[in-house]
């Protein structure tokens, strides 16, 4: 069995106020000296098979049809080891 991850960030450009949210509220607990703060999401995909450059493709496209919204979201989709 294959395993890919799909990290989704909202890009640069785009307002994350639920990072805001988080690095407003990392002070308050004691926590200095972060600066700024993203969140995204990530997607655990299981494919049958062997990991092959032909399905990291395939999960790439799901990545960018489904998993992303490519107007606002940047995606990256790596190959996880088995072992993990």
């Amino acid at each position: 069995m294959a395993r890919y991850v799909v990290d989704v960030m909202p890009k640069q450009e785009i307002l994350d106020p639920q990072g805001k949210a988080v690095l407003g509220a990392l002070p308050r607990l004691g926590f200095a000296g972060v600066v700024d703060v993203r969140q995204g999401k990530r997607f655990e995909v299981e494919v049958e098979g062997e990991p092959s450059d032909e399905t990291l493709a395939e999960v790439r496209k799901m990545a960018e049809t489904l998993l992303s919204n490519p107007v606002i979201e940047d995606y990256e989709v790596h190959a996880q080891a088995s072992d993990q």
